[in-house]
């Protein structure tokens, strides 16, 4: 068993290793055909299980659940970190995020000087480049004004927040507004939820008579913080009145029947987008891609696993992945292969017939053969760190490293994705394979920075920090 692990676990470093420094684009569109519009959907906080197509049963997901039908439901997709705006630097540069100063800051705060560098190609910013509309409707999270935002980094366009989270009424985060028109601030009336929706929509009728692609990225906020439905306008208000309430809703606030309609809301809103797209006539030469930013929040539903985000825990990390592209990827699909956000980057450019520049590199590898059946799942080497509890991950094969605070463990997260069977002392060699490759990756990573954010806490100083009253695992992040 150990000696077929290590072969497996040597074809994916083989591929990380190749897939980080050049990028073909395989299964790519043919150049004399249009190229295909693309509308990436991301949820904010979302689990594993969250949607009925995953498995949630106290309420239904009809729009994402359409998607699933007609297109291909990935069941091991993985977050390139457990918190927002480390995932999200990764899913625009196609990278691991430590390679970046700001990839170290998670979250990355408001009043950070550091953010996604203009001068780094991203997805958009390649899409742009070959003609593609770009656009960021949602949630930015990637460094504040005047040095960072959407159109420094390839966006044509961006309606949306900047921060990490904000009331969904309101629109403001601690009493400061949020809310942008590209880099105007704003003020408008409503639901953000239906808002972001709204402007998709918008979005989607001035492009879809245009002979160039078009390029959405759609970031919904929801279900992140603060817990607050469509109906919940007065809890709003007596969060605005109340800066106590207001700083502590992350800890103190919603419930099970919030959190559904704020999720069924998100839904709806993607429904509304499908019909658009297909009333508009461009549905088959539209790429949908439907997935999250991280693992799930307090009243995710995660199962088969355990841990939340901000853990590196399969909960913290793992993803619903849902991507629909008709004619090209069989309806009503499942796949194994084994995905995490920055290969999106990859995947999209080779969609779209897109090389990558010799100036950029990718850390991920491009899925679509392996979700369009032209060939099989593909085996990987994954790796992450996390700052809060000195949290380390890695995954080879069926194989996961984890360390947390001084604990080691080696699980076989497919056999047992709960992950409570530690392994290293029954696998020695296996446990040793897996921690050299982590700590090998970790010297071509940017060192921790002993000023970033979360770094240098003890749990009980980020539980003081956050106002949460015992310094335990699941307490959470502000991100």
């Amino acid at each position: 068993m150990a000696l077929n692990i290590d072969r497996r676990g040597a074809i994916g470093i083989g591929v990380a290793a190749l897939s980080s420094l050049s990028f073909a684009p395989l299964g790519a569109a043919a150049p004399s055909a249009r190229k295909p519009n693309i509308v990436f959907i991301m949820a904010d906080d979302l689990g594993y299980a969250d949607l009925s197509c995953y498995g949630r049963q106290d309420y239904r997901t009809p729009a994402v659940d359409r998607l699933a039908r007609e297109g291909v439901r990935l069941t091991q997709a993985y977050a390139n970190s457990p918190v927002c705006s480390a995932t999200r630097i990764a899913l625009m540069t196609g990278r691991y995020q430590y390679r970046l100063r700001a990839g170290l800051e998670e979250p990355l705060t408001p009043a950070s000087s550091y953010g996604l560098p203009p001068e780094q190609p991203t997805l958009p910013s390649l899409l742009r480049n070959t003609g593609y509309h770009t656009s960021l409707i949602g949630k930015w999270h990637m460094g504040a004004l005047p040095d960072y935002g959407p159109l420094k980094s390839g966006y044509d366009e961006f309606w949306g927040i900047r921060g990490g989270g904000v009331d969904y009424f309101s629109h403001a985060a601690l009493g400061q507004a949020d809310l942008w028109d590209n880099d105007r601030p704003v003020a408008e009336v409503g639901y953000l939820t239906d808002l972001i929706g709204q402007r998709a929509l918008d979005m989607i009728e001035r492009r879809s008579a245009d002979k160039d692609p078009f390029f959405l990225s759609l970031h919904f906020t929801a279900p992140h913080w603060p817990w607050e439905g469509p109906e919940d306008a007065a809890v709003s208000e007596r969060l605005s009145k109340d800066k106590t309430l207001s700083a502590l809703a992350h800890f103190d606030g919603g419930d099970m029947a919030t959190y559904a309609a704020m999720v069924v809301r998100m839904d709806y809103q993607i429904g509304r987008i499908l019909d658009l797209l297909d009333r508009k006539g461009i549905a088959d030469n539209t790429i949908v891609i439907f997935t999250s930013d991280n693992g799930g929040e307090r009243f995710s539903n995660v199962w088969p696993f355990t841990g939340r985000k901000g853990e590196l825990l399969e909960g913290g990390l793992r993803i619903p992945a849902v991507v629909r592209w008709p004619g090209k990827i069989p309806a009503g699909s499942v796949s194994e292969q084994v995905t995490i956000s920055m290969d999106w980057l990859p995947t999209l450019l080779g969609a779209a017939g897109v090389n990558l520049p010799m100036d950029a590199s990718s850390d991920g590898i491009n899925i679509m053969p392996s979700l369009s059946g032209k060939s099989g799942a593909v085996d990987r080497t994954l790796y992450w760190r996390y700052l809060n509890f000195d949290q380390q991950a890695c995954r080879m094969g069926n194989w996961k490293y984890l360390k947390i605070l001084n604990e080691e463990f080696l699980f076989d997260v497919v056999a047992d994705p709960l992950e409570r069977a530690n392994l290293k002392a029954r696998y020695p060699s296996i446990f040793a394979q897996l921690t050299a490759s982590y700590h090998s990756w970790n010297r071509e990573m940017l060192p921790l920075d002993p000023k970033a954010f979360t770094h240098g806490f003890s749990g009980k100083e980020m539980a003081d920090h956050f106002g949460v009253k015992s310094p335990v695992m699941h307490s959470g992040t502000i991100d």
